[in-house]
């Protein structure tokens, strides 16, 4: 009988020290998630902050640009590239996680009201100065209902870095903002989304860089980035 006993008391140390592994993998697991998260959460809140600074003074551009004279304005301002990055520090904070999800929202709503201040200012500048700035309005779903809105926003961004000049405006169509559900009912977007408004018209579905240049043909206008010039040499080579 011992030697039963015996290989009765190995095989609880056996589940002993196995469950012991177990939970110290689980523990370690927990505190790497938890160091991360809290990581994570840092950096969204630095962010944050650099985003609610950067909108300031965008909006104080604004009020400058209105005031300025035509000789002292031009196409392409500052602006386009400023608001690229943030609406790309936007996009990352909202591909993190919903831990911040209000916050994030709210810098949403702040940001699409920064667009369409620019969207206007723009149309207003180029009514008095005679420039002629090419838009694309575009509007999106983040909630799992618009299957082609991740191509279509490659698409513009792709266009995007092409022409630097290019002003993309992007809006999340589900957002609670007075000002942006004006400007869809406007441009009559449905809810058939992704959804791009070129020169008035309104496009419900996706549409490819090349379908693109082929509505906007003022592309042609705007002067490419050094990185395609250079893209384009080498292939000629």
């Amino acid at each position: 009988m011992q030697p039963v006993i015996g290989n009765r008391y190995a095989k609880i140390g056996t589940y002993i020290i196995a469950f012991l592994i177990t939970a110290l993998i689980f523990a370690t697991a927990f505190y790497a998630s938890n160091y991360f998260n809290n990581r994570r959460v840092a950096d969204i809140r630095a962010t944050q902050d650099d985003i609610s600074t950067d909108i300031l003074s965008l909006e104080t551009q604004f009020d400058l640009l209105q005031e300025h004279s035509c000789s002292d304005i031009a196409e392409s301002t500052i602006l386009p590239s400023e608001m690229t990055s943030l609406g790309n520090q936007l996009s990352y904070m909202e591909s993190q996680g919903s831990s911040n999800q209000a916050e994030i929202t709210r810098l949403k709503r702040l940001y699409s009201l920064l667009e369409i201040k620019d969207y206007l200012l723009m149309q207003q500048l180029a009514a008095k100065c005679n420039l002629k700035p090419v838009f694309i309005l575009y509007f999106y779903s983040n909630k799992g209902d618009c299957a082609d809105c991740e191509k279509q926003g490659y698409a513009l961004t792709a266009l995007s870095e092409t022409y630097p000049e290019l002003r993309v405006y992007s809006f999340d169509y589900n957002l609670n903002v007075g000002a942006l559900q004006t400007l869809i009912s406007i441009h009559k977007v449905g809810d058939t989304l992704p959804a791009i408004v070129i020169n008035g018209e309104t496009y419900d579905s996706y549409q490819s860089v090349s379908d693109i240049t082929k509505i906007l043909p003022q592309l042609s206008t705007l002067i490419k980035s050094a990185t395609s010039t250079a893209a384009t040499s080498t292939k000629k080579k």
